[in-house]
């Protein structure tokens, strides 16, 4: 009862209420990365291609792609994804590339409607990527 009188003792409520409202505001975030889809840091993307043999999806417009990529990245750009998606493996996990982090997460969500499992964004994109001064290429 010591507790129920705490809680509601005009003195603590204001305390009470902030503390369940920092709880929430600290939940949101990891709501929404559960629901779009756990993105992958560049370190877990190179392991998965490593251990797992998982394939870069590049969603950026041609001219992008042209102008520095991941080396064996496959162009899909975005407004073609669903025409070009039956060329990707469904038996390989697919790690998706855009910009800077944010269509990559449509574009899997996308993709894992159209019936691939093992979908995920990179985060941050190739500006992550190129932070973290991992190799472009342009061929």
């Amino acid at each position: 009862m010591d507790l129920l009188q705490f809680l509601l003792d005009k003195n603590n409520v204001f305390i009470v209420a902030v503390a369940v409202v920092s709880g929430i505001m600290l939940m949101v975030p990891a709501l929404r990365k559960g629901r779009a889809g756990s993105a992958v840091s560049t370190s877990e993307a190179i392991q998965m291609v490593n251990q797992r043999q998982a394939v870069w999806v590049d969603v950026r417009p041609a001219e992008q792609f042209q102008a520095g990529h991941i080396a064996q990245a496959r162009s899909v750009p975005a407004a073609d994804l669903e025409q070009k998606a039956g060329n990707l493996p469904k038996n390989k996990p697919l790690i998706v590339v855009c910009d800077n982090g944010r269509d990559s997460a449509r574009a899997a969500a996308k993709l894992r409607a159209q019936g691939y499992a093992d979908v995920v964004p990179l985060d941050g994109g190739m500006r992550a990527w190129q932070a973290a001064s991992l190799p472009v290429t342009q061929k």
